[in-house]
Protein backbone atom coordinates (compact mmCIF):
# COMPACT_ATOMS: atom_id res chain seq x y z
CA UNK A 1 0.00 0.00 0.00
CA UNK A 2 1.14 3.57 -0.65
CA UNK A 3 3.19 4.98 2.26
CA UNK A 4 1.51 8.40 2.12
CA UNK A 5 -1.89 6.75 2.49
CA UNK A 6 -0.73 4.84 5.60
CA UNK A 7 0.56 8.06 7.13
CA UNK A 8 -2.76 9.86 6.52
CA UNK A 9 -4.71 6.91 7.94
CA UNK A 10 -2.59 6.92 11.12
CA UNK A 11 -3.21 10.63 11.63
CA UNK A 12 -6.95 10.13 11.20
CA UNK A 13 -7.00 7.36 13.81
CA UNK A 14 -5.23 9.54 16.31
CA UNK A 15 -7.68 12.38 15.62
CA UNK A 16 -10.67 10.04 16.04
CA UNK A 17 -9.44 8.64 19.36
CA UNK A 18 -8.90 12.15 20.63
CA UNK A 19 -12.42 13.27 19.68
CA UNK A 20 -14.34 10.13 20.78
CA UNK A 21 -12.37 7.87 23.12
CA UNK A 22 -15.45 5.71 23.86
CA UNK A 23 -15.65 4.41 20.33
CA UNK A 24 -11.96 3.92 19.72
CA UNK A 25 -11.35 1.76 16.70
CA UNK A 26 -7.91 0.65 17.80
CA UNK A 27 -7.25 -0.06 21.46
CA UNK A 28 -4.19 -1.01 23.36
CA UNK A 29 -5.99 -3.98 24.97
CA UNK A 30 -7.08 -7.07 23.07
CA UNK A 31 -10.29 -7.27 25.13
CA UNK A 32 -11.54 -3.92 24.06
CA UNK A 33 -10.73 -4.73 20.45
CA UNK A 34 -12.68 -7.94 20.67
CA UNK A 35 -15.80 -6.25 22.04
CA UNK A 36 -15.84 -3.47 19.49
CA UNK A 37 -17.84 -4.07 16.34
CA UNK A 38 -18.76 -1.99 13.31
CA UNK A 39 -22.34 -1.81 14.55
CA UNK A 40 -21.22 -0.39 17.89
CA UNK A 41 -18.97 2.11 16.18
CA UNK A 42 -21.67 3.29 13.76
CA UNK A 43 -24.28 3.58 16.59
CA UNK A 44 -22.06 5.98 18.53
CA UNK A 45 -23.56 9.37 19.34
CA UNK A 46 -20.44 11.10 18.08
CA UNK A 47 -20.03 12.04 14.45
CA UNK A 48 -16.31 11.22 14.54
CA UNK A 49 -16.56 7.53 13.50
CA UNK A 50 -18.75 8.27 10.52
CA UNK A 51 -16.49 11.11 9.45
CA UNK A 52 -13.43 8.88 9.82
CA UNK A 53 -14.81 6.10 7.63
CA UNK A 54 -15.97 8.57 5.00
CA UNK A 55 -12.59 10.27 4.71
CA UNK A 56 -10.71 6.96 4.86
CA UNK A 57 -12.87 5.50 2.06
CA UNK A 58 -12.32 8.53 -0.16
CA UNK A 59 -8.58 8.47 0.43
CA UNK A 60 -8.38 4.72 -0.20
CA UNK A 61 -10.27 5.05 -3.49
CA UNK A 62 -8.11 7.97 -4.60
CA UNK A 63 -4.85 6.18 -3.83
CA UNK A 64 -5.99 2.98 -5.54
CA UNK A 65 -7.09 4.95 -8.58
CA UNK A 66 -3.75 6.73 -8.78
CA UNK A 67 -1.85 3.46 -8.39
CA UNK A 68 -3.93 1.79 -11.07
CA UNK A 69 -3.40 4.75 -13.38
CA UNK A 70 0.35 4.62 -12.87
CA UNK A 71 0.43 0.89 -13.51
CA UNK A 72 -1.65 1.29 -16.65
CA UNK A 73 0.60 4.07 -17.91
CA UNK A 74 3.66 1.93 -17.35
CA UNK A 75 2.01 -1.03 -19.05
CA UNK A 76 0.98 1.16 -21.98
CA UNK A 77 4.47 2.56 -22.33
CA UNK A 78 5.98 -0.90 -22.21
CA UNK A 79 3.40 -2.19 -24.66
CA UNK A 80 3.98 0.69 -27.07
CA UNK A 81 7.72 0.20 -26.88
CA UNK A 82 7.40 -3.52 -27.46
CA UNK A 83 4.96 -2.94 -30.29
CA UNK A 84 7.36 -0.55 -31.99
CA UNK A 85 10.28 -2.92 -31.61
CA UNK A 86 8.67 -6.34 -31.88
CA UNK A 87 4.94 -6.39 -32.56
CA UNK A 88 5.18 -4.43 -35.81
CA UNK A 89 8.01 -6.67 -36.90
CA UNK A 90 5.98 -9.70 -35.88
CA UNK A 91 3.09 -8.45 -37.97
CA UNK A 92 5.39 -8.04 -40.95
CA UNK A 93 6.87 -11.48 -40.39
CA UNK A 94 3.37 -12.91 -40.03
CA UNK A 95 2.27 -11.29 -43.27
CA UNK A 96 5.36 -12.61 -45.03
CA UNK A 97 4.87 -16.05 -43.52
CA UNK A 98 1.25 -16.13 -44.68
CA UNK A 99 2.34 -15.21 -48.19
CA UNK A 100 5.16 -17.74 -48.32
CA UNK A 101 3.41 -20.69 -46.67
CA UNK A 102 -0.36 -20.52 -46.48
CA UNK A 103 -1.18 -18.98 -49.86
CA UNK A 104 1.87 -19.70 -51.95
CA UNK A 105 0.82 -23.14 -53.14
CA UNK A 106 -2.77 -22.10 -53.70
CA UNK A 107 -1.61 -19.64 -56.37
CA UNK A 108 -0.91 -20.57 -59.96
CA UNK A 109 2.80 -20.68 -60.64
CA UNK A 110 2.89 -17.84 -63.21
CA UNK A 111 0.88 -15.54 -60.92
CA UNK A 112 2.94 -16.50 -57.89
CA UNK A 113 6.28 -16.01 -59.62
CA UNK A 114 5.18 -12.69 -61.15
CA UNK A 115 4.25 -11.46 -57.69
CA UNK A 116 7.60 -12.51 -56.24
CA UNK A 117 9.53 -10.94 -59.11
CA UNK A 118 7.65 -7.70 -58.55
CA UNK A 119 8.53 -7.73 -54.84
CA UNK A 120 11.93 -9.41 -54.70
CA UNK A 121 13.35 -9.41 -58.24
CA UNK A 122 13.16 -13.17 -58.81
CA UNK A 123 10.67 -16.03 -58.85
CA UNK A 124 9.70 -18.06 -55.80
CA UNK A 125 11.76 -21.18 -56.74
CA UNK A 126 14.91 -19.09 -57.19
CA UNK A 127 14.15 -17.28 -53.92
CA UNK A 128 13.95 -20.56 -52.02
CA UNK A 129 17.26 -21.61 -53.58
CA UNK A 130 18.93 -18.46 -52.27
CA UNK A 131 17.39 -18.92 -48.81
CA UNK A 132 18.40 -22.58 -48.58
CA UNK A 133 22.01 -21.77 -49.43
CA UNK A 134 22.25 -18.80 -47.04
CA UNK A 135 20.24 -20.17 -44.10
CA UNK A 136 23.11 -22.13 -42.44
CA UNK A 137 25.32 -19.02 -42.52
CA UNK A 138 22.59 -16.66 -41.30
CA UNK A 139 21.79 -19.03 -38.43
CA UNK A 140 25.33 -18.56 -37.10
CA UNK A 141 24.76 -14.81 -36.71
CA UNK A 142 22.01 -15.24 -34.08
CA UNK A 143 19.74 -12.92 -36.03
CA UNK A 144 16.40 -12.38 -34.29
CA UNK A 145 14.51 -12.37 -37.60
CA UNK A 146 13.74 -15.51 -39.66
CA UNK A 147 16.29 -16.22 -42.39
CA UNK A 148 13.84 -16.14 -45.29
CA UNK A 149 12.33 -12.89 -44.02
CA UNK A 150 15.77 -11.26 -43.78
CA UNK A 151 16.72 -12.42 -47.29
CA UNK A 152 13.41 -11.19 -48.68
CA UNK A 153 13.95 -7.78 -47.12
CA UNK A 154 17.43 -7.44 -48.62
CA UNK A 155 16.27 -8.65 -52.06
CA UNK A 156 13.50 -6.07 -51.94
CA UNK A 157 16.09 -3.38 -51.31
CA UNK A 158 18.38 -4.59 -54.11
CA UNK A 159 15.53 -4.95 -56.60
CA UNK A 160 13.91 -1.56 -55.96
CA UNK A 161 16.86 0.50 -54.79
CA UNK A 162 15.31 1.44 -51.44
CA UNK A 163 17.45 3.25 -48.90
CA UNK A 164 17.88 1.78 -45.42
CA UNK A 165 15.62 4.50 -44.00
CA UNK A 166 12.84 3.84 -46.51
CA UNK A 167 13.01 0.10 -46.00
CA UNK A 168 13.03 0.53 -42.22
CA UNK A 169 9.78 2.47 -42.36
CA UNK A 170 8.20 -0.14 -44.61
CA UNK A 171 9.21 -3.02 -42.36
CA UNK A 172 8.86 -1.12 -39.04
CA UNK A 173 12.49 -1.77 -38.15
CA UNK A 174 15.38 0.40 -37.08
CA UNK A 175 17.44 1.74 -40.03
CA UNK A 176 20.62 0.53 -38.33
CA UNK A 177 19.21 -3.01 -38.20
CA UNK A 178 18.24 -2.83 -41.88
CA UNK A 179 21.77 -1.76 -42.82
CA UNK A 180 23.25 -4.49 -40.65
CA UNK A 181 21.08 -7.20 -42.26
CA UNK A 182 21.82 -5.85 -45.76
CA UNK A 183 25.56 -5.95 -45.13
CA UNK A 184 25.35 -9.48 -43.74
CA UNK A 185 23.30 -10.94 -46.62
CA UNK A 186 25.28 -9.22 -49.38
CA UNK A 187 28.55 -10.31 -47.76
CA UNK A 188 27.36 -13.92 -47.70
CA UNK A 189 26.25 -13.73 -51.34
CA UNK A 190 29.58 -12.21 -52.39
CA UNK A 191 31.73 -14.71 -50.49
CA UNK A 192 29.87 -17.98 -49.89
CA UNK A 193 27.88 -18.18 -53.17
CA UNK A 194 30.39 -16.51 -55.50
CA UNK A 195 32.58 -19.62 -56.00
CA UNK A 196 29.52 -21.69 -56.84
CA UNK A 197 27.83 -19.40 -59.35
CA UNK A 198 30.67 -17.35 -60.87
CA UNK A 199 33.19 -19.75 -62.42
CA UNK A 200 35.75 -19.56 -65.20
CA UNK A 201 34.78 -22.07 -67.95
CA UNK A 202 37.70 -24.47 -67.65
CA UNK A 203 35.83 -27.77 -67.87
CA UNK A 204 35.93 -29.42 -71.28
CA UNK A 205 32.15 -29.58 -71.67
CA UNK A 206 31.42 -25.99 -70.68
CA UNK A 207 34.35 -24.60 -72.65
CA UNK A 208 33.23 -26.43 -75.79
CA UNK A 209 29.65 -25.22 -75.36
CA UNK A 210 30.77 -21.62 -74.85
CA UNK A 211 33.19 -21.45 -77.77
CA UNK A 212 30.72 -23.21 -80.06
CA UNK A 213 27.95 -20.73 -79.21
CA UNK A 214 30.23 -17.72 -79.76
CA UNK A 215 31.35 -19.14 -83.10
CA UNK A 216 27.74 -19.49 -84.22
CA UNK A 217 27.15 -15.90 -83.14
CA UNK A 218 30.27 -14.26 -84.58
CA UNK A 219 31.99 -16.73 -86.98
CA UNK A 220 35.13 -16.33 -84.84
CA UNK A 221 36.53 -19.61 -83.47
CA UNK A 222 37.55 -20.34 -79.87
CA UNK A 223 36.07 -17.19 -78.30
CA UNK A 224 35.12 -17.96 -74.69
CA UNK A 225 33.93 -14.66 -73.25
CA UNK A 226 33.44 -10.91 -73.58
CA UNK A 227 34.80 -8.31 -71.16
CA UNK A 228 33.39 -4.87 -70.37
CA UNK A 229 33.42 -2.30 -67.60
CA UNK A 230 30.70 -0.09 -66.18
CA UNK A 231 30.68 2.69 -63.57
CA UNK A 232 28.28 2.02 -60.68
CA UNK A 233 26.91 5.37 -59.54
CA UNK A 234 27.30 6.14 -55.82
CA UNK A 235 24.47 7.99 -54.12
CA UNK A 236 27.00 9.96 -52.08
CA UNK A 237 30.61 9.92 -50.98
CA UNK A 238 31.67 10.03 -47.32
CA UNK A 239 32.66 13.47 -46.09
CA UNK A 240 35.26 12.32 -43.56
CA UNK A 241 38.98 12.80 -43.92
CA UNK A 242 39.65 9.12 -44.61
CA UNK A 243 38.72 9.58 -48.29
CA UNK A 244 42.07 10.67 -49.68
CA UNK A 245 41.00 11.73 -53.18
CA UNK A 246 37.25 12.25 -53.80
CA UNK A 247 37.98 13.35 -57.37
CA UNK A 248 39.29 9.85 -58.14
CA UNK A 249 35.73 8.56 -57.86
CA UNK A 250 34.43 10.98 -60.51
CA UNK A 251 33.76 8.76 -63.55
CA UNK A 252 33.84 9.73 -67.21
CA UNK A 253 30.14 10.61 -67.05
CA UNK A 254 30.65 13.15 -64.28
CA UNK A 255 29.19 11.42 -61.19
CA UNK A 256 30.91 9.60 -58.29
CA UNK A 257 31.17 5.88 -58.94
CA UNK A 258 33.10 2.68 -58.45
CA UNK A 259 34.10 0.61 -61.46
CA UNK A 260 32.67 -2.81 -62.23
CA UNK A 261 34.43 -5.23 -64.59
CA UNK A 262 32.74 -8.39 -65.83
CA UNK A 263 33.43 -11.21 -68.27
CA UNK A 264 30.28 -12.85 -69.65
CA UNK A 265 29.57 -15.92 -71.76
CA UNK A 266 27.04 -16.37 -74.57
CA UNK A 267 24.18 -16.78 -72.07
CA UNK A 268 25.00 -13.41 -70.44
CA UNK A 269 26.26 -15.29 -67.39
CA UNK A 270 29.25 -13.71 -65.65
CA UNK A 271 32.27 -15.97 -65.19
CA UNK A 272 34.46 -13.28 -63.67
CA UNK A 273 33.64 -10.13 -61.66
CA UNK A 274 35.99 -7.50 -60.31
CA UNK A 275 35.22 -4.33 -58.29
CA UNK A 276 38.55 -2.84 -57.19
CA UNK A 277 38.80 0.66 -58.64
CA UNK A 278 37.15 4.06 -58.16
CA UNK A 279 35.14 5.42 -61.06
CA UNK A 280 37.88 7.73 -62.31
CA UNK A 281 40.18 4.84 -63.26
CA UNK A 282 40.16 3.68 -66.90
CA UNK A 283 39.16 0.17 -67.95
CA UNK A 284 42.65 -0.97 -68.90
CA UNK A 285 44.13 -0.01 -65.52
CA UNK A 286 41.30 -1.76 -63.71
CA UNK A 287 41.82 -4.88 -65.83
CA UNK A 288 45.57 -4.93 -65.19
CA UNK A 289 44.92 -4.70 -61.45
CA UNK A 290 42.48 -7.63 -61.48
CA UNK A 291 43.10 -11.20 -60.40
CA UNK A 292 41.98 -12.40 -63.85
CA UNK A 293 44.79 -10.47 -65.57
CA UNK A 294 47.38 -11.90 -63.19
CA UNK A 295 46.11 -15.43 -63.75
CA UNK A 296 46.06 -15.05 -67.56
CA UNK A 297 49.53 -13.53 -67.81
CA UNK A 298 51.02 -16.11 -65.44
CA UNK A 299 49.43 -19.05 -67.28
CA UNK A 300 47.51 -20.08 -64.18
CA UNK A 301 44.34 -20.63 -66.22
CA UNK A 302 44.72 -23.66 -68.50
CA UNK A 303 42.17 -24.05 -71.28
CA UNK A 304 42.39 -27.47 -72.89
CA UNK A 305 41.33 -26.41 -76.38
CA UNK A 306 43.76 -25.25 -79.05
CA UNK A 307 42.98 -24.78 -82.75
CA UNK A 308 45.06 -23.79 -85.76
CA UNK A 309 44.33 -20.66 -87.80
CA UNK A 310 46.82 -19.95 -90.60
CA UNK A 311 49.69 -21.48 -88.67
CA UNK A 312 48.83 -19.81 -85.38
CA UNK A 313 47.98 -21.72 -82.24
CA UNK A 314 44.70 -20.17 -81.05
CA UNK A 315 43.85 -20.81 -77.44
CA UNK A 316 40.53 -19.66 -75.94
CA UNK A 317 40.43 -15.87 -75.68
CA UNK A 318 38.11 -13.07 -74.60
CA UNK A 319 37.15 -9.97 -76.58
CA UNK A 320 36.76 -6.35 -75.54
CA UNK A 321 36.51 -2.89 -77.04
CA UNK A 322 39.41 -0.55 -77.84
CA UNK A 323 39.60 0.62 -74.18
CA UNK A 324 41.38 -2.66 -73.33
CA UNK A 325 44.92 -3.63 -74.33
CA UNK A 326 45.46 -6.01 -77.23
CA UNK A 327 46.95 -9.23 -75.86
CA UNK A 328 47.17 -12.85 -76.97
CA UNK A 329 44.27 -13.74 -74.64
CA UNK A 330 42.31 -10.48 -75.15
CA UNK A 331 41.51 -9.44 -78.70
CA UNK A 332 40.29 -5.91 -79.47
CA UNK A 333 39.11 -4.16 -82.68
CA UNK A 334 41.54 -2.76 -85.25
CA UNK A 335 39.74 0.59 -85.10
CA UNK A 336 36.58 2.13 -83.63
CA UNK A 337 35.42 3.89 -86.81
CA UNK A 338 35.82 1.22 -89.54
CA UNK A 339 38.90 2.80 -91.10
CA UNK A 340 40.76 -0.49 -91.62
CA UNK A 341 40.91 -2.85 -94.57
CA UNK A 342 37.79 -4.85 -95.57
CA UNK A 343 39.16 -7.88 -93.71
CA UNK A 344 39.85 -5.80 -90.61
CA UNK A 345 36.43 -4.15 -90.70
CA UNK A 346 34.72 -7.54 -91.02
CA UNK A 347 36.72 -8.82 -88.08
CA UNK A 348 35.83 -5.75 -86.00
CA UNK A 349 32.12 -6.19 -86.73
CA UNK A 350 32.23 -9.85 -85.69
CA UNK A 351 34.25 -9.09 -82.57
CA UNK A 352 31.93 -6.29 -81.44
CA UNK A 353 28.97 -8.61 -81.94
CA UNK A 354 30.56 -10.96 -79.44
CA UNK A 355 31.44 -8.10 -77.11
CA UNK A 356 27.79 -6.97 -77.10
CA UNK A 357 27.00 -9.99 -74.92
CA UNK A 358 28.84 -8.36 -72.00
CA UNK A 359 27.11 -5.03 -72.65
CA UNK A 360 23.70 -6.70 -72.59
CA UNK A 361 24.61 -8.65 -69.45
CA UNK A 362 25.46 -5.43 -67.61
CA UNK A 363 22.25 -3.87 -68.91
CA UNK A 364 20.29 -6.81 -67.49
CA UNK A 365 22.18 -6.59 -64.20
CA UNK A 366 21.28 -2.93 -63.67
CA UNK A 367 17.76 -3.40 -64.99
CA UNK A 368 17.01 -6.26 -62.61
CA UNK A 369 18.83 -4.95 -59.49
CA UNK A 370 18.01 -1.27 -59.57
CA UNK A 371 20.05 -0.39 -56.50
CA UNK A 372 23.03 -0.40 -58.90
CA UNK A 373 21.55 2.58 -60.73
CA UNK A 374 22.14 4.73 -57.61
CA UNK A 375 24.01 2.76 -54.97
CA UNK A 376 22.87 3.96 -51.53
CA UNK A 377 25.16 1.92 -49.27
CA UNK A 378 28.37 2.90 -47.55
CA UNK A 379 31.51 3.07 -49.66
CA UNK A 380 33.09 0.23 -47.69
CA UNK A 381 30.13 -2.03 -48.48
CA UNK A 382 29.75 -0.99 -52.14
CA UNK A 383 31.98 -3.75 -53.66
CA UNK A 384 30.25 -6.61 -51.84
CA UNK A 385 26.81 -5.23 -52.74
CA UNK A 386 27.76 -5.06 -56.43
CA UNK A 387 29.23 -8.57 -56.42
CA UNK A 388 26.15 -9.88 -54.58
CA UNK A 389 23.94 -8.49 -57.36
CA UNK A 390 26.17 -10.24 -59.93
CA UNK A 391 25.70 -13.55 -58.11
CA UNK A 392 21.93 -13.04 -58.09
CA UNK A 393 22.07 -12.11 -61.80
CA UNK A 394 23.74 -15.44 -62.59
CA UNK A 395 21.15 -17.32 -60.56
CA UNK A 396 18.39 -15.67 -62.58
CA UNK A 397 20.12 -16.36 -65.91
CA UNK A 398 20.76 -20.01 -65.03
CA UNK A 399 17.11 -20.39 -64.02
CA UNK A 400 16.07 -18.63 -67.27
CA UNK A 401 14.16 -15.92 -65.47
CA UNK A 402 12.40 -13.41 -67.75
CA UNK A 403 14.81 -10.67 -68.74
CA UNK A 404 13.83 -7.12 -67.75
CA UNK A 405 14.34 -4.06 -69.89
CA UNK A 406 18.03 -3.33 -70.42
CA UNK A 407 19.62 -0.43 -68.61
CA UNK A 408 21.27 1.57 -71.40
CA UNK A 409 24.85 2.69 -70.93
CA UNK A 410 26.45 5.62 -72.68
CA UNK A 411 28.89 4.81 -75.45
CA UNK A 412 32.54 4.73 -74.44
CA UNK A 413 35.15 6.89 -76.11
CA UNK A 414 38.86 7.38 -75.70
CA UNK A 415 42.20 6.38 -77.15
CA UNK A 416 43.49 2.81 -76.91
CA UNK A 417 45.74 2.12 -73.91
CA UNK A 418 49.51 2.07 -74.23
CA UNK A 419 51.37 -1.21 -74.17
CA UNK A 420 53.35 -1.94 -71.02
CA UNK A 421 56.88 -3.25 -71.23
CA UNK A 422 55.84 -6.47 -69.49
CA UNK A 423 53.06 -7.00 -72.05
CA UNK A 424 55.01 -6.65 -75.30
CA UNK A 425 55.32 -10.37 -75.98
CA UNK A 426 51.57 -10.82 -75.41
CA UNK A 427 50.85 -7.78 -77.57
CA UNK A 428 52.96 -8.86 -80.57
CA UNK A 429 51.47 -12.34 -80.57
CA UNK A 430 47.95 -10.89 -80.21
CA UNK A 431 48.56 -8.49 -83.09
CA UNK A 432 49.74 -11.31 -85.38
CA UNK A 433 46.89 -13.58 -84.26
CA UNK A 434 44.25 -10.89 -84.83
CA UNK A 435 45.40 -10.26 -88.39
CA UNK A 436 45.47 -13.99 -89.17
CA UNK A 437 41.95 -14.42 -87.86
CA UNK A 438 40.75 -11.39 -89.85
CA UNK A 439 42.22 -12.80 -93.07
CA UNK A 440 40.73 -16.23 -92.35
CA UNK A 441 37.30 -14.74 -91.69
CA UNK A 442 37.46 -12.67 -94.87
CA UNK A 443 38.32 -15.74 -96.96
CA UNK A 444 35.48 -17.76 -95.47
CA UNK A 445 33.00 -14.97 -96.09
CA UNK A 446 34.26 -14.47 -99.65
CA UNK A 447 34.01 -18.20 -100.38
CA UNK A 448 30.40 -18.24 -99.24
CA UNK A 449 29.47 -15.18 -101.28
CA UNK A 450 31.14 -16.55 -104.40
CA UNK A 451 28.84 -19.59 -104.45
CA UNK A 452 25.25 -18.21 -104.63
CA UNK A 453 24.19 -21.26 -106.61
CA UNK A 454 23.97 -23.16 -103.30
CA UNK A 455 20.88 -21.19 -102.36
CA UNK A 456 19.31 -21.32 -105.80
CA UNK A 457 19.90 -25.02 -106.26
CA UNK A 458 18.68 -25.67 -102.75
CA UNK A 459 15.49 -23.75 -103.38
CA UNK A 460 14.94 -25.59 -106.65
CA UNK A 461 15.52 -28.98 -105.05
CA UNK A 462 13.23 -28.26 -102.12
CA UNK A 463 10.46 -26.89 -104.31
CA UNK A 464 10.65 -29.89 -106.62
CA UNK A 465 10.75 -32.55 -103.94
CA UNK A 466 8.54 -31.00 -101.27
CA UNK A 467 6.57 -27.96 -102.46
CA UNK A 468 4.96 -26.98 -99.12
CA UNK A 469 8.35 -26.48 -97.43
CA UNK A 470 9.99 -23.08 -97.87
CA UNK A 471 13.61 -22.06 -97.35
CA UNK A 472 14.58 -18.63 -96.00
CA UNK A 473 18.16 -17.42 -96.36
CA UNK A 474 19.20 -15.60 -93.14
CA UNK A 475 22.81 -15.04 -94.18
CA UNK A 476 25.50 -16.79 -96.15
CA UNK A 477 26.44 -19.17 -93.33
CA UNK A 478 23.24 -20.85 -92.28
CA UNK A 479 19.70 -21.52 -93.51
CA UNK A 480 16.35 -22.25 -91.92
CA UNK A 481 14.00 -24.92 -93.26
CA UNK A 482 10.45 -24.17 -92.23
CA UNK A 483 7.24 -26.10 -92.88
CA UNK A 484 3.62 -26.40 -91.79
CA UNK A 485 2.14 -29.28 -89.89
CA UNK A 486 -0.16 -31.43 -92.01
CA UNK A 487 1.95 -31.46 -95.14
CA UNK A 488 4.03 -34.33 -96.41
CA UNK A 489 6.28 -35.65 -93.68
CA UNK A 490 10.04 -35.49 -94.07
CA UNK A 491 12.65 -36.44 -91.49
CA UNK A 492 16.00 -34.95 -90.64
CA UNK A 493 17.88 -37.32 -92.95
CA UNK A 494 15.81 -36.20 -95.93
CA UNK A 495 16.55 -32.56 -95.18
CA UNK A 496 20.21 -33.31 -94.70
CA UNK A 497 20.47 -35.16 -97.98
CA UNK A 498 18.73 -32.33 -99.84
CA UNK A 499 21.04 -29.69 -98.42
CA UNK A 500 24.16 -31.82 -98.85
CA UNK A 501 23.28 -32.60 -102.44
CA UNK A 502 22.66 -28.94 -103.22
CA UNK A 503 25.85 -27.73 -101.54
CA UNK A 504 28.56 -28.22 -104.14
CA UNK A 505 31.65 -27.67 -102.01
CA UNK A 506 30.18 -27.37 -98.55
CA UNK A 507 29.66 -29.61 -95.54
CA UNK A 508 26.44 -29.47 -93.58
CA UNK A 509 26.03 -29.88 -89.85
CA UNK A 510 22.94 -29.36 -87.77
CA UNK A 511 23.01 -26.73 -85.05
CA UNK A 512 22.00 -27.45 -81.45
CA UNK A 513 18.42 -26.37 -82.09
CA UNK A 514 15.98 -29.30 -82.17
CA UNK A 515 14.41 -30.42 -85.40
CA UNK A 516 10.79 -31.54 -85.33
CA UNK A 517 9.26 -34.55 -87.03
CA UNK A 518 8.85 -32.61 -90.28
CA UNK A 519 12.54 -31.83 -90.50
CA UNK A 520 12.10 -28.15 -89.75
CA UNK A 521 15.02 -26.51 -88.02
CA UNK A 522 18.27 -24.62 -88.50
CA UNK A 523 21.10 -26.07 -90.56
CA UNK A 524 24.61 -24.67 -90.79
CA UNK A 525 26.57 -24.58 -94.06
CA UNK A 526 30.36 -24.86 -93.78
CA UNK A 527 31.75 -24.34 -97.31
CA UNK A 528 35.22 -25.68 -97.86
CA UNK A 529 37.84 -23.22 -99.16
CA UNK A 530 37.89 -22.96 -102.92
CA UNK A 531 40.55 -25.05 -104.67
CA UNK A 532 43.13 -22.57 -105.96
CA UNK A 533 45.50 -25.15 -107.41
Amino acid sequence: MDQSFLLMLSNLLQLHNHLDPTSSILSDSHASTATTSPTTTLSSTSAAPLLFFTIASVLSYAVSLRSSSNNNDNDDNNTNTNNNNNDSSDLSVSAFRALSTEHIWAMEAPVRDAQWRSSYGLSYPVFTTVVDKLKPHIAQSNLSLPSDYAVAMVLSRLAHGYSAKTLASRYSLDPYLVSKITNMVTRLLATKLYPEFIKIPVSRRRLHETTQAFEELTNLPNMCGAIDGSPIKLHSLPTDQHLHSPSAYRCRHGYPAVLLQVVADHKKIFWDVCVKAPGGIDDSTHFRDSLLYNRLTSGDIVWDKVIQVRGHHVRPYIVGDWCYPLLSFLLTPFSFNATGTPAQNSFDAALMKGRSVAVDAIGLLKGRWRILQDLNVGLNHAPQTIVACCVLHNLCQIAREPEPALWKEREETGPPPRVLESEKSFYYFGESLRQAMADDLQQRLSTSRQDPCIVQILCNEVRILIPPVSVFLLNWTYIVIDGCQGYKQMDEIDCGSIVAAASKNGALRKMHHPVDQYGCGIYFLKPEPADTS
